[in-house]
């Protein structure tokens, strides 16, 4: 397990829902943190709490966190995450980013009209994201310290009913891929288990 803990420059972690890939890059910020008294770990979160239910698995998953990793600062960013990454990165910090698949989410589907980046509402939802997507693959190959990127694998079940959430699968494997293409590192995670898709050299 060790090995599996071991720390790339950048490494992108997959997973469906309740996989353990939050779990995951909140073990490999202990490590980090664990591993010199000067280090520091900033959680970059993408959620927004716009409902009740929301509300609560924001507050829950917190509170977890503090008690796992209580070292770790958070910062709320749902939509410029390329600046954040470039404003906080630092040879001494670990970023973690959870997660792209919400960031994602907030670009296309937002709740409402303010926080939509496209001044065109009628835009195709690839090209919506396509200049945020760019400046985060930026960011992440230019950024001086580790950096960890949790997104979800949604594309392995039942092809959607609706137009625009087909839309949204595809623009979210083709997010995934560009993102793995650029991390040294890649992990699927399955019932707990990491599996290396793609190794740091």
């Amino acid at each position: 397990m060790a090995e599996a803990l071991s720390l790339a420059r950048s490494e992108l972690i997959l997973g469906g829902q309740k996989s353990g890939k939050s779990r995951r890059a909140e073990l490999l910020a202990r490590t980090w943190l664990e591993g010199g008294s000067t280090r520091q770990a900033m959680l970059i979160a993408t959620a927004q709490p716009w409902d009740a239910e929301m509300q609560t698995r924001i507050a829950r998953h917190q509170a977890d966190r503090a008690a796992r990793v209580p070292g770790m600062r958070t910062l709320g960013e749902p939509l410029h995450l390329a600046q954040a990454i470039q404003a906080h990165s630092a040879p001494d910090t670990l970023l973690v980013v959870d997660c792209l698949t919400l960031w994602l989410t907030n670009l296309l589907m937002p709740m409402h009209p303010d926080a939509s980046p496209s001044s065109e509402p009628n835009q195709p939802l690839a090209l919506v994201s396509v200049d945020y997507v760019a400046l985060l693959l930026e960011a992440i190959a230019a950024a001086p310290g580790p950096l960890v990127l949790v997104g979800n694998e949604i594309g392995l079940g039942v092809i959607p009913l609706g137009a625009e959430v087909r839309a949204f699968v595809d623009t979210l494997g083709l997010l995934n891929q560009d993102v793995a293409q650029r991390c040294e590192r890649v992990t699927l995670m399955a019932a707990g288990l990491p599996l290396t898709l793609k190794a740091a050299n």
